[in-house]
């Protein structure tokens, strides 16, 4: 998200860098000319809008034309609105030129003049050019695709002589109709449907953003243009209801763009493209057989020639989304129920959609109908089509006659949304089971479904307040209930780390008495409060998980597993158990992309990127943030979506990107009530800390770190689990800035209250560290040698590199310059594979103090995986692995072209030449 002047500019990030590069060769008097294209409302009017508004800020002039369709007929229409502004400076031009420009616009003197194009064109490149004397130009032209044909002769011809002068051109036109005399002298930069994850940003922008299913419907419909995300959700906060409907509701705006050639259709030709917009579905056979006699192939030949439809041997497919709803609600009610009926009638082989063929047909209540969707919704669950099923469970319970019916379906369709990672859509379904029920048994589910919704978001407060009452209430008579309540619980209290909350969540767990299944109990005691029950939740967790992590495969029955996976991975990464925690999270990861629906993604992807950072696997990290942000800005986690970004601002700080890592964080937590998510709040401290660390403003870093503990005579954590973990950085930087006696108390408090636990080998580690920083010459070293004695502190190699550097550096500095060598090559070696240049660089300085000049950095290992995309890290290691093109593709959802486009870009980010050198040029996974 981009901000220029009064407006955001969403998910345009790599096209509004290309035009700031267009404005600022243009300031040093470089040319150049783009070509835009992309189809109706893709933005590229907004693109052009902030290119000017970019150039002018620049000191740039800028002039602008617009093509009209009702003005294409007319000779130089577009020139003349472009030159308009500086025609009398024509009176300088030869003579020639003066009169051949001028009179194209029957502004000439009269004198009867031979037309001639090629002076024409010059004689408005001429005029350009003693314009630009005065500073350079920018000329902007939108809708390029309906200038008059002499206007678009002059552009071509100005963008092949632009070379020298201080002038650029900057075009857009529809992709479909890009003029054929720029179509090859202009560098085209096409733009693309916004991806899901700035689809949604986007949608969060407006003022009454669509929430739940109808934000899924948006985002499904508008396909990531922007104009239609814009309008539909207008539609939608309009005529909430419509959000139910088979087609959203189309503004004026889009009805123009998309149904504009639906009344010159043929009536038969109509009726078939009613029919495919019902269908939903590119097969040609069903919808010929559903119409019947009364079409033949040929009749879809008008809508080709339209645009509208493309038909390839036996599949018709629209050419955009909205296409169909704007023919499918341009039918009449009983046109839509007669296609519908006729639809399900020719599909008795598919139970699936003639189910909703039968519900779209129906007239009211139809338990009939209700129960085809109901099997349908079995069927998807057992595809791992959550979202599939809650879908059809939904629109069944609309169907279902029986209120108490319509509850139950609509509980089972919020577990599914759930599954499916939809939480606004699971709050709504929830909300809706109170209105049709007393019975405690829904209630209840209805409320943890409803706890779940918000503890994705950062509404902490308001998703205990469901869970714990249902938790308290079935203590006695319902155990497997309470501890659901107790797990689901415990993450929002967790992110809270508001004491109230974890208090109440271990007092009502000890009033349950032991179950078959303990993994609720687990991951409470693990998760409110890590240290005092570390020797207990580690003796659970030795025995709760005693099958082999499952093989892809059945469903339902996965499920289970599948959620023991991802409680167990949170669990084993909350106790520093980080190798297990990546295993565990990554191979819940593993089945999850292989579902269909793949939203419930966002969180385990995060929990896993949190694991491979603090394992040193960052790159790996990287890739799993970009995952997790993707899928949670799509279906609206809004605790993904601000600490995904967080974490990533800090790989950027670490790694010296100061100015981008601040900008990262800026841009993630605007609007959020940080004192309210404290696990949030001490990270972006850490972030933010990470980054003055980085630039040796160490006053600045002591005062975030410093944040992380309350002011009181005893500072507390501000976080009960996450703040301990800076612990040492903040006594680091105090001992820099002459704070000792303040971090002093800080680790005093933080030493005693760990002391009624037992602390990770990590945590004890970092302990260590800062005790050994702050204490007196005759007791440092003693600290640090037990920082560094538990092998088990290789597993978070940042940390144990930081400690080695500061330990090298007690040593140099007490002339023990020999001890300490071997302690910097081997930081140093962590640093450099890592990327860190800050840490890299103090640890180089501190080599050659201590007598040794360090080796050269190795040939780009960290810097030339850090230039691949996480997609394209992704390839390369399945291609290494010896898969196809082909079977990469179906793997990761690109076409095999695509993917071996990205190979050919990989290969010299890597420095070779072939595919059988890629497994030699990555480094194992976690290395």
């Amino acid at each position: 998200m981009t901000p220029l002047g009064d407006e955001w500019i969403v998910g345009r990030d790599h096209e509004l860098a290309l035009l700031s590069r267009l404005v600022d060769a243009l300031t040093t008097g470089r040319s150049g000319a783009l070509l835009m294209t992309g189809g109706p409302g893709a933005g590229k009017s907004a693109l052009l809008e902030a290119a000017a508004r970019m150039a002018r800020r620049s000191g740039v002039r800028v002039l602008r034309c617009r093509g009209s369709e009702g003005e294409s007929g007319l000779p130089f229409a577009g020139l003349h609105q472009l030159l308009r502004p500086f025609l009398d400076l024509a009176e300088g031009l030869p003579a020639r030129q003066r009169a051949a420009l001028l009179g194209v616009f029957g502004l000439d003197d009269g004198t009867p003049t031979v037309s001639d194009p090629l002076l024409t064109s010059l004689g408005a490149l001429t005029l350009l050019s003693d314009v630009a004397e005065h500073g350079p130009l920018l000329l902007v032209i939108d809708d390029t695709h309906w200038l008059d044909l002499g206007t678009l002769d002059v552009l071509a011809f100005m963008a092949r002589r632009l070379e020298g002068e201080p002038v650029a051109l900057l075009l857009a036109a529809r992709d479909t109709a890009v003029p054929a005399q720029l179509d090859r002298q202009v560098d085209r930069l096409t733009i693309e449907p916004l991806d899901p994850a700035a689809a949604g940003r986007l949608l969060d922008h407006q003022p009454r953003p669509p929430a739940g299913r109808a934000r899924s419907r948006v985002l499904e419909q508008a396909a990531g243009v922007p104009l239609a995300l814009v309008e539909l959700a207008r539609a939608v906060a309009r005529d909430p209801a419509a959000a139910h409907e088979d087609a959203l509701p189309l503004t004026d705006r889009l009805e123009a763009i998309f149904a504009a050639d639906l009344p010159e259709l043929p009536p038969t030709t109509r009726e078939l493209l009613l029919f495919a917009a019902a269908a939903e579905s590119a097969e040609l056979p069903v919808i010929l057989s559903a119409v019947g006699d009364r079409a033949t192939p040929d009749d879809w030949l008008p809508a080709e020639r339209a645009g509208l439809v493309r038909v390839d041997a036996d599949r018709v497919r629209f050419r955009h989304p909205l296409i169909r709803s704007a023919v499918y609600r341009a039918a009449t009610y009983t046109e839509r129920h007669t296609a519908h009926r006729a639809l399900a009638d020719v599909l008795v082989g598919d139970p699936d959609r003639r189910a909703w063929h039968h519900a779209a047909a129906a007239s009211g209540v139809d338990e009939e109908a209700a129960r085809e969707l109901d099997d349908s919704a079995a069927r998807a669950q057992r595809r791992g089509g959550y979202a599939a099923a809650a879908t059809a469970l939904e629109r069944a319970a609309r169907l279902s006659p029986d209120p108490t019916v319509r509850a139950g379906r609509l509980v089972r369709a919020a577990t599914m949304a759930m599954y499916a990672g939809h939480p606004r859509w699971v709050g709504e379904l929830s909300a809706q089971v109170a209105t049709l029920t007393d019975e405690p048994a829904l209630l209840a589910e209805a409320s943890l479904r409803a706890g779940w919704a918000l503890a994705v978001t950062t509404r902490f407060a308001g998703s205990l307040g469901f869970l714990l009452p249902v938790a308290e209430a079935a203590v006695d008579e319902e155990p497997v209930l309470t501890l659901d309540a107790l797990a689901t619980a415990t993450t929002p209290a967790y992110n809270s780390g508001a004491p109230e909350h974890r208090e109440k969540i271990l007092r009502i767990a000890e009033r349950v008495p032991p179950q078959e299944d303990e993994i609720g109990r687990l991951w409470a005691l693990a998760g409110c409060d890590p240290v005092r029950n570390r020797a207990r939740a580690l003796a659970m967790f030795a025995r709760a998980w005693t099958d082999p992590l499952a093989e892809p495969g059945a469903r339902p029955e996965l499920d289970l597993p599948l959620a023991r996976m991802v409680v167990l991975g949170g669990t084993a990464w909350v106790l520093d158990e980080t190798a297990e925690a990546i295993r565990l999270l990554g191979a819940a990861m593993d089945h999850l992309r292989r579902s269909p629906t793949s939203g419930a993604n966002a969180t385990v992807a995060q929990a896993l990127a949190l694991a491979l950072y603090e394992s040193g696997s960052w790159t790996e990290a990287r890739a799993a943030l970009d995952e997790a942000y993707g899928l949670a800005a799509e279906g609206g986690l809004e605790n993904v979506v601000v600490g995904a970004p967080v974490l990533r601002a800090t790989l950027l700080a670490l790694r010296g990107d100061t100015e981008e890592a601040r900008a990262a964080v800026q841009r993630a937590v605007h609007g959020i009530d940080l004192p309210n998510c404290r696990s949030l709040q001490v990270r972006t401290h850490y972030a933010l800390g990470a980054a003055a660390l980085a630039e040796g403003d160490h006053a600045a870093a002591y005062d975030r770190f410093r944040a992380v503990y309350t002011r009181q005579p005893e500072p507390e954590p501000l976080h009960f689990h996450a703040s301990d973990y800076y612990l040492a950085d903040l006594v680091a930087a105090a001992v820099r800035t002459g704070r000792v006696e303040d971090a002093r108390l800080v680790l005093d408090t933080t030493r005693r209250r760990l002391a009624e636990g037992e602390t990770s080998a990590r945590l004890t580690a970092i302990v260590h560290r800062a005790d050994a920083l702050l204490a007196e010459p005759d007791d440092a070293e003693r600290h640090f040698t037990a920082a560094l004695a538990d092998p088990a502190g290789d597993r978070w190699p940042f940390e144990r590199a930081q400690v080695r550097l500061d330990y090298a550096e007690w040593l140099r500095r007490r002339r023990r310059a020999v001890e300490a060598r071997p302690l910097l090559a081997a930081a140093l070696e962590v640093f450099e594979r890592l990327g860190t240049r800050p840490w890299t660089d103090r640890t180089r300085a501190e080599l050659r103090a201590a007598g040794v000049t360090p080796a050269s950095p190795p040939a780009g290992s960290a810097d030339s995986l850090a230039e691949l995309t996480p997609q394209q890290l992704q390839i390369a290691r399945l291609a290494a692995a010896g898969l196809t093109n082909r079977e990469i593709g179906e793997r990761i959802f690109l076409s095999p072209r695509t993917v071996g486009f990205h190979l050919y870009r990989i290969f010299p980010k890597l420095g070779i030449t072939s595919r059988a050198q890629l497994r030699d040029a990555l480094p194992e996974p976690g290395d």
